[in-house]
């Protein structure tokens, strides 16, 4: 088994986010098969071992090789997967909370992850403000990781909200609607950037296709967590609108995901779609819209979306598992990652 250092790529924490995002999906559909609590609850000992695994070869990068670390931050496409690891800390959080309600845990993981998540959300596009000019050709969707990381900063700070009071529950609450407002808005015009260039140029390299599911996690996510700040905050005397509002969101990522599933198909039946740290791009946005669906059915209490969330959650699973095994069979071949 290898991890080489020196080319130790920033979107591993990808594969934290994907399995915290399966625990989270797990333990709520354990309400219609037990069996999942179990899985869930073993599914967080195991990705709190993995992102601390992980975060050794990514530190050790940076003293090593801080050359090679700055080039990939400056690159176009990859600086964006660097906030993944804060991301992942924020996953874990949840994790913690909703799995195990472990406040504990989840305030560390939310402390750190946090300041991080808000750093790479503003040094990833001053980067590229200040840079020369950015190719179209070089735009993803994986420019939405850092507005999808602000949007995830409510998963539990939400919850952690409604346990402070005073100084602290004010602060708090600044920090997750500034976060949520944030990243919902950058995500709005960032959308807009990556329809273009979807629309005026040839498809995306085989290599980074995967990303075309990335655009379900700003969707998802920002659903579940506006959900969540919506029902934590009882300045807000008026909710409905807010909760409907979520609803036609949830309703876009149907299409989407749609779209996502036909040219993944595309790829695979016309270009390629080869094994690549990029599959971990399937994962973890899928995996905030199946909660999504799951968290929008229950608040309005319509069987028929938990249920599509179920049938989806059993796709989630298959796809994380192919992942996984590739993932190892990738790591224990011994090639450079």
């Amino acid at each position: 088994m290898k991890l080489n250092v020196k080319d130790f790529a920033p979107s591993w924490f990808a594969s934290v986010m994907g399995t915290g995002a399966l625990a989270l999906v797990s333990k709520a559909y354990s309400s219609k098969l037990t069996i999942l609590e179990n899985f869930a609850e073993f599914l967080v000992y195991f990705n709190t071992a993995l992102f601390f695994v992980l975060l050794i070869p990514w530190v050790l990068r940076w003293v090593k090789y801080r050359e090679n670390a700055l080039a990939d931050l400056h690159h176009p496409v990859l600086g964006n997967f660097y906030g993944t690891i804060a991301i992942a800390m924020l996953v874990l959080s949840a994790d913690y909370l909703m799995v195990f309600g472990n406040t504990s845990v989840a305030w560390a993981f939310w402390l750190a992850g946090t300041p991080l998540t808000i750093f790479f959300a503003l040094m990833i596009p001053f980067l590229v403000f200040t840079s020369e000019g950015v190719d179209t050709k070089t735009i993803t969707p994986a420019w939405f990781i850092p507005p999808v990381g602000l949007i995830v900063i409510p998963l539990s700070g939400a919850k952690l909200m409604t346990l402070t009071s005073g100084a602290t529950g004010e602060l708090m609450t600044f920090i997750n609607y500034f976060a949520w407002g944030a990243g919902f808005f950058l995500y709005l015009a960032l959308f807009a950037i990556v329809m273009y260039r979807l629309i005026t140029h040839e498809p995306m390299p085989c290599s980074i296709a995967p990303s075309i599911w990335i655009n379900l996690g700003p969707i998802g996510a920002g659903t579940s967590t506006l959900y969540a700040l919506v029902k934590a905050s009882d300045f807000i005397p008026v909710k409905e609108p807010l909760l409907a509002f979520g609803l036609f969101f949830w309703g876009f990522g149907v299409w989407w995901f749609v779209m996502a599933v036909l040219l993944t198909i595309h790829y695979i039946r016309k270009l390629n779609l080869p094994y690549s740290l990029a599959w971990w791009a399937f994962i973890f946005p899928f995996g905030a819209y199946v909660s999504a669906t799951y968290n929008v059915g229950t608040t309005f209490g319509i069987s028929s979306i938990v249920n599509f969330g179920f049938a989806l959650y059993w796709l989630l699973l298959a796809m994380w598992t192919v992942t996984g095994v590739k993932t190892i069979v990738h790591v224990l071949s011994g090639p450079k990652t």
